[in-house]
């Protein structure tokens, strides 16, 4: 019998190597910024075709390598950071051309051109499938371009596994924020399908962060300063009123590394405890300077997870430091002692002897009588009460009669087909509000109990749903323009919708450079903000996406109903009551909200019994 363990070859391991570091063009985009930065590189040039399936392309102006770096750095288990074992426990850098480079070739056709400044020529190789094409010397710029084409062209298996371009772009730009915002001082840019989308100038990392999120940001930022012997916290908090429902712009660092660590975010989210809006998640870029020593980056291939040896310690700063922060800055008024602005007072204007005393005036109504009962009452108590004077049931009624009140977003009163048996049963019954959250009715088994904000969700999620596939939709135009401009990522996620969005109403107008302008709405929905609600619908977009991973139009048709739907602490008359009842038995899923939560329940005529006996 033969033997059937065998070594693999070089360009199998590779590329299964490869699999565990570079899983997609952001991957890559990654380690090669990465070793840029390692190069001393004070600008970083990003250029992308296809969302780097088809091209990535790193021009920096770092120390370049010579002939046999450039050679060697494309060799497995090739680095420039460790030379023993102890090594792992003192990093400071990125990782200098290395490793990530030997998986990227087995992958894709490279090409890397690089010159050191002491060097006349540069070096000029080109690479396929881990195999050596061509090396030569070349008259080349100081520092270092790699080009990658084609990437997992001869792993078809994986290529396959790609999302679209838009899909693919959200996780490039994921990590060109992650190495942009720790390195404010560098320059960047980046540039997909010959469109430049960012140019970061050199700067401080408040500047690197309204450059890249908007100028919103600038006023939403608390700043975060503590210095200790065991760990140095730094960086910016969001103000809890800006908290948003996806965990979209939350960045921590540890020695100039993007880490992800749920300990440390249970240390932010609770110094937010009570300040935040249910299900709302806070914004920060925390920066944290620890001991190499005290750290171990290496339990995980993209070094985004990390052990500290003293966990709670740092816990504990970091959260004393942010509920310092939010308390300076945000909800507690703080006084400037060092402030040099003296308070001029003239004691002798206001000295008894320079000024007159006045008596005190007093008004009073001269046709003011206490006994004649219907002058003496507010205009609300003039109403004529339908019980006698002498009646005990006036002193448990409402003194206050408030008028009917229009919901924020009006229900339709036009009438459907396709109503149940329970509407029928309804037809003639009358509402009642419980609490402005609940509305109540009497059936033939009990009381109907029906929570009006799911109740009204699952109304508009069915509208919304029936527009996107009959493609018919009811616009209406606003008077002015709405500008808005957002961050990359949502910018990418409404191209996306773009075409849904004008299926249900919304018109909206690329004005390029991440701006929009909204022409147009959804009609019938008065007393909504339109660059507020299509940011809200984007936030709910990217956590449905997130989270349940729903199809395009279902997802959209939940985050525009979810944002509609009228709230609890709405008041309704008895008409919009009756109305939406109405609506929602013709809804073909009446019993559940579009996120399984019930909507209708029963209570018993035999439960309301036994509270008597």
């Amino acid at each position: 019998m033969t033997d059937i363990i065998k070594l693999l070859p070089d360009s199998v391991a590779n590329q299964i190597a490869a699999g565990e570091v570079i899983q997609r063009p952001a991957s890559a985009v990654k380690e090669l910024m990465e070793n840029a930065i390692d190069a001393g590189a004070t600008q970083i040039d990003l250029v992308l075709r296809d969302a780097g399936k088809s091209l990535i392309q790193v021009i920096d102006n770092g120390c370049g390598m010579s002939e046999t770096d450039a050679r060697m750095c494309f060799e497995r288990h090739a680095t420039s950071k460790i030379r023993k074992a102890d090594d792992l426990f003192a990093i400071r850098t990125m990782g200098f051309r290395g490793e990530a480079l030997a998986s990227i070739a087995a992958i894709a056709q490279m090409e890397m051109k690089t010159r050191r400044t002491t060097d006349e020529l540069g070096t000029h190789i080109i690479i396929e499938g881990s195999v050596v094409q061509d090396q030569q010397l070349v008259s080349c710029q100081e520092g270092t371009v790699i080009v990658v084409k084609n990437l997992f062209f001869n792993v078809p298996a994986r290529r396959n596994f790609l999302k679209s371009n838009q899909a693919e772009m959200r996780h490039i730009f994921d990590e060109f924020y992650r190495i942009s915002l720790i390195n404010a001082d560098i320059g960047f840019t980046l540039t997909h399908n010959e469109k430049e989308v960012y140019h970061l100038y050199p700067g401080n990392l408040k500047q690197r962060i309204v450059a890249l999120f908007g100028n919103v940001f600038n006023q939403r930022l608390l700043p975060v300063d503590q210095q200790t012997d065991s760990v140095s916290v730094s960086g910016f908090i969001g103000k809890p009123e800006f908290a948003r429902k996806t965990r979209g712009e939350q960045y921590f660092f540890v020695n100039n590394r993007f880490i992800k660590h749920p300990y440390l975010h249970h240390a932010v989210a609770n110094a937010f405890q009570e300040l935040l809006p249910k299900d709302s998640f806070p914004s920060y870029f925390l920066h944290l300077t620890v001991d190499p020593a005290a750290i171990d980056i290496n339990i995980h291939p993209t070094k985004t997870e990390v052990n500290f040896q003293e966990t709670q310690l740092i816990y504990a700063i970091l959260h004393a430091a942010v509920k310092k922060s939010i308390g300076q800055h945000n909800l507690s008024p703080m006084l400037d002692f060092s402030s040099d602005q003296a308070i001029d007072i003239d004691f002798g204007e206001i000295s008894k002897a320079s000024r007159e005393v006045s008596p005190p005036g007093v008004t009073i109504n001269p046709d003011y009588n206490p006994f004649d009962q219907q002058r003496a009452k507010p205009d609300w108590q003039n109403k004529p009460r339908q019980q006698a004077q002498g009646d005990w049931r006036v002193l448990y009624e409402d003194k206050e009669e408030t008028a009917e009140n229009k919901s924020e977003t009006p229900i339709d009163k036009t009438d459907e087909s396709g109503s149940k048996e329970e509407t029928k049963s309804l037809g003639t019954a009358k509402f009642m509000q419980l609490h402005q959250q609940y509305i109540i009715t009497v059936v033939k088994s009990g009381l109907m109990i029906i929570d009006q904000h799911l109740a009204h969700w699952r109304i508009l999620y069915e509208k919304f749903m029936k527009q996107l596939a009959s493609a018919t939709f009811d616009s209406q135009q606003e008077l002015f323009p709405h500008p808005i401009q957002l961050n990359a990522v949502d910018a990418e996620i409404l191209h996306e919708l773009k075409d849904e969005l004008s299926l249900i109403g919304f018109s909206i107008e690329d004005m390029g450079q991440r701006s929009f302008v909204i022409n147009g709405t959804p009609a019938g929905y008065p007393g909504h903000e339109p660059a507020a609600l299509l940011e809200r619908v984007i936030e709910n977009f990217k956590h449905n996406h997130q989270d349940l991973h729903l199809d395009k139009k279902l997802n959209l048709a939940r985050s525009m109903s979810v944002n509609l739907a009228i709230r609890s602490g709405k008041q309704l008359s008895e008409i919009e009551m009756a109305t939406m009842v109405d609506r929602l038995f013709a809804c073909q899923v009446a019993e559940v909200a579009p996120d399984g939560r019930k909507i209708i329940g029963i209570l018993p005529i035999q439960n309301l019994q036994t509270l008597f006996k």
